[in-house]
């Protein structure tokens, strides 16, 4: 599991803070749950947060663009597991690429939450759920959220 080495930062200060969260509707038992997770933990820092859902891990990218553009931080959801074709490869690339690019692009801080998975089960054990190993619905907008915040005291030091 991808776990390992995960820094223990606690929950930023999300007060003041604006956060879009899009989830994909594929493998929506998983993304149910990184959604529900995400939600419950910018409720923790204080943050605000507005949930929209879209069809699948490649629809992601282009809501998350246009959250980026009026909030202070984007987490993205989704759940993407192998088949037995190369579709994997091409989601996973095409998602992580656009988001990469909206954060760059934007300067907003975007959590990644898309699971890339072997396994349904694999799927099951970061979602977060009663049991799981990881909660990357958590992790993703507490990365968000962290980000957001720095970049915020940065530009209050100019």
């Amino acid at each position: 599991m991808s776990g390992a080495g995960l820094p223990e930062i606690g929950i930023p200060d999300g007060r003041g803070l604006r956060v879009g969260v899009v989830t994909s509707r594929w493998n929506e038992p998983v993304t149910a749950l990184l959604q529900e997770r995400a939600l419950a933990a910018a409720a923790e820092a204080g943050a605000t947060a507005e949930a929209h859902v879209v069809v699948g891990a490649l629809e992601i990218p282009v809501v998350a663009r246009a959250l980026a553009a009026d909030c202070d931080a984007v987490v993205a959801l989704g759940c993407v597991v192998r088949g037995g074709t190369p579709h994997f490869d091409y989601v996973c690339d095409s998602v992580t690429a656009g988001l990469t690019r909206i954060a760059l692009d934007t300067g907003t801080p975007v959590g990644n939450g898309v699971l890339t998975c072997d396994t349904q089960e694999q799927a099951v054990a970061r979602a977060g759920g009663p049991g799981a190993a990881e909660d990357k619905g958590r992790e993703a907008m507490i990365a968000a959220l962290h980000t957001a915040r720095l970049l915020r005291d940065l530009e209050d030091r100019r």
